[in-house]
């Protein structure tokens, strides 16, 4: 290692760890804040704390800030999720049902609302730590609060483009989300966010 190198080396060593946890999140702010949508096909695993597979699934992501997404899985049976900022809805066509229930905006309940870019939000809900490999950026995110849905998320981007998303809950199953013909911001029609309860399902409110 050259005495450059060393010093650079000594010097993160020497660094406050809360340091290093600001500029993890200053970095991944300056990644989010360009994005006002964000449209990707998706890959979805959910592992058991062994790493085996449990569930997978495939489809399409559209998602406009602040609030507003729709996750379409076509495979291996379809499911829509909608969300207009306000209110979720779950469509299951094979089951004939609806449900709605309110957006929880916190983003320790809501992972897709990290995408709306709150420094704010990250420095207060989150530790940040960063790791770099290549093009590769690696961001792992651990609640501060204990009222969550997960232990730990991790974002990784690729040459700054969103390109995975993980979540790890208190039992140590995993979700695991990987995008791939990833669109930024591109135009994306507001209907997409808009959803018409079909005739003839049963509909079930929940309230939080």
């Amino acid at each position: 290692m050259t005495p450059t190198r060393l010093a650079t080396f000594g010097f993160a060593l020497m660094m406050p760890l809360t340091a290093l946890a600001n500029e993890g999140a200053e970095r991944l702010t300056q990644l989010l804040e360009p994005i006002n949508t964000y449209q990707a096909d998706f890959e979805q695993q959910i592992l058991d704390g062994s790493g085996q597979r449990l569930q997978q699934a495939s489809g399409h992501m559209w998602l406009s800030r602040p609030g507003r997404f729709h996750w379409e899985v076509e495979s291996p049976y379809r499911q829509v999720v909608v969300s207009d900022g306000e209110d979720i809805y779950l469509h299951d066509p094979d089951l004939e049902q609806v449900t709605v229930q309110p957006l929880d905006t916190r983003v320790t309940h809501t992972p897709a609302l990290l995408l709306s870019g709150s420094a704010d939000e990250l420095t207060k809900n989150y530790d940040v730590e960063r790791r770099q490999q290549g093009t590769a950026e690696t961001f792992t995110l651990d609640p501060r609060s204990p009222d969550t849905l997960f232990e730990e998320l991790q974002l990784t981007f690729y040459a700054e483009e969103l390109g995975m998303l993980q979540m790890t809950d208190s039992t140590g199953q995993r979700t695991a989300i990987a995008f791939d013909n990833v669109e930024q911001n591109a135009p994306i029609d507001d209907s997409l966010f808009t959803f018409e309860i079909p005739d003839g399902v049963d509909v079930i409110r929940e309230t939080q």
